[in-house]
């Protein structure tokens, strides 16, 4: 008699399940909260993603790790944005647990295929195989079974932040791997020379662009840095599929300063004359 084959494993990735079917997605950023209930709060408050920033932050992999894994057991995908195209630690957060990067600052085609390559395995690219992925909770999973699993779960996005990026956004999109070009709207507009300019002629165009170059190519065109809500709804009509809506920093900061504005407010309305 036959023994039972085991199903072959799975990991989730919503964000990107919903990009190929064609939706919207939206992330949080994150930079301050060290506790995975933060997940908590993605999905509390509707967004698909965290993009939990260590290009500007000092988060450990051990961390994000623990972040990561309260993310993928409710649903909302882990992303992290690190350093830049060549850092080591890529390849460290995609085997415990994250199942997206994001890649700043890429210029040109060249940098856009050694993001790829830190996150993907051989043929496509460089990635180490490991073992013991708390991704299939430890359970032991042959190589042949595990490799495209891990492979497909990753959502790949590369960050146009520079005039050269900009220029190159074309070359850019056409790299095999790339699944999101994605504008970082502030640092975008300061090398352009225009910082702070959201919504200028020059950020419009940027949009455009990258919005037709995805579009030639077959990929997701994101944006994020403009957290003017109008805005951001104008740019999904145009075509961004990925947005990242706001910081737990800035989320934080809007909700406190409206209740003790309020209380404020309220209790001054109630002070007799002096």
């Amino acid at each position: 008699m036959s023994q039972p084959t085991s199903p072959l494993p799975t990991i989730p990735n919503p964000a990107k399940e919903k990009l190929l079917a064609g939706g919207v997605v939206l992330g949080m950023n994150v930079r301050l909260v060290r506790s995975g209930d933060i997940a908590h709060l993605a999905l509390a408050t509707g967004h698909d993603f965290l993009f939990i920033d260590i290009q500007h932050s000092l988060y450990t992999v051990e961390t994000i790790g623990h972040i990561a894994q309260v993310a993928l057991g409710i649903g909302v995908t882990p992303m992290v944005r690190v350093r830049s195209v060549d850092d080591p630690e890529t390849s460290v957060l995609l085997d415990n647990g994250v199942t997206g990067i994001v890649f700043p600052d890429v210029n040109n085609a060249a940098e856009a295929a050694r993001a790829v390559a830190r996150c993907r395995f051989p043929p496509v690219g460089k990635r180490s195989v490991g073992g013991g992925y708390p991704m299939f909770s430890y359970r032991p999973v042959a190589t042949g079974d595990a490799v495209p699993v891990l492979d497909r779960a990753v959502l790949t996005v590369c960050m146009i932040e520079t005039r050269e990026g900009l220029e190159n956004v074309e070359a850019i999109a056409a790299v095999p791997g790339v699944d999101v070009v994605h504008v970082g709207s502030n640092d975008l507009l300061t090398a352009l020379g225009l910082p702070g300019q959201f919504g200028c002629p020059e950020h419009i165009s940027a949009l455009d662009r990258v919005v037709a170059a995805c579009s030639l190519h077959g990929k997701v065109a994101g944006v994020g840095g403009d957290r003017n809500l109008a805005r951001q709804v104008a740019f999904i009509r145009k075509g961004m599929r990925f947005v990242t809506t706001n910081s737990e920093i800035a989320f934080i900061l809007a909700e406190g300063s409206r209740v003790t504005r309020e209380l404020r407010g309220a209790l001054s309305a109630e002070a007799p004359p002096g």
